[in-house]
């Protein structure tokens, strides 16, 4: 975990992602990526030079209507003495059943968000941490272009003025394949989802085709984030 927690720090300094006194409010799907966040942000707390607070949030979709079983997620926050907030919902049948959604992704993730976004005001925290890694933000990159023919990304940093509350992406600088390798050296308890739509997306898609760039250019994600720290995309730009 040294190096994921060394990589999260720089992340943390290089965008001033948390001040003292914060409150945050962790987005733990149950997917290794937001388990990751949490433990390197759980080990970062430990010595971080300003105090700050973490609670863990879930978004229960109920896959075909049934409680997800994050018993491991809640051991896991007792550990490390996080609070940790279950919030059930209706989203899969909302999403699949009632709706038939031909593009469930974009609905479920605006729907999810709003809902966390709600559940942290009601924690008392003021910003919400996500479990975006260096290639969710080359793949965004890409799809923005591709797919609506424009230029940008989500940002390191960004406040909700509507919600009152600033989402942070301390994992902006973890490659999927450190998180992957950590997630498993560190028995950290993944949720399978029982998404129907898992691996036929838009955005596997474009995962597909930055491993095939690769082969012929090197490392596309990390050049993709690198044009867009250089060019101040969607404020991208270190300490700026």
């Amino acid at each position: 975990m040294r190096r994921i927690v060394s990589r999260v720090r720089a992340a943390v300094d290089d965008y001033k992602m948390i001040r003292p006194g914060d409150k945050i409010a962790v987005g733990v799907s149950g997917g290794k990526d937001s388990l990751l966040l949490l433990r390197a942000l759980c080990d970062l707390k430990r010595f971080y030079p300003c105090d700050f607070q973490l609670v863990a949030i879930t978004v229960d979709m109920k896959f075909n209507k049934l409680p997800g079983d994050f018993s491991g997620i809640k051991k896991l926050c007792d550990e490390y003495d996080v609070e940790y907030i279950v919030k059930p919902t209706d989203l899969y049948e909302i999403i699949f059943e009632v709706r038939r959604e031909e593009n469930p992704c974009a609905l479920c993730a605006r729907m999810r968000r709003g809902i966390l976004h709600d559940a942290a005001k009601e924690a008392g925290c003021n910003k919400i941490a996500l479990g975006h890694h260096l290639d969710d933000a080359a793949e965004t990159f890409i799809m923005n272009l591709f797919l609506e023919s424009r230029i940008g990304c989500f940002a390191p940093v960004t406040y909700l003025s509507r919600k009152d509350i600033t989402m942070i992406r301390p994992l902006i600088y973890v490659r999927e394949r450190e998180a992957e390798a950590a997630a498993e050296r560190n028995n950290l308890p993944i949720v399978e989802s029982g998404c129907p739509a898992n691996e036929k997306t838009k955005r596997e898609d474009i995962k597909i085709l930055l491993q095939q760039l690769c082969t012929q250019y090197g490392d596309v994600p990390e050049k993709i984030v690198g044009a867009m720290q250089r060019g101040g995309i969607d404020r991208w730009n270190k300490n700026g």
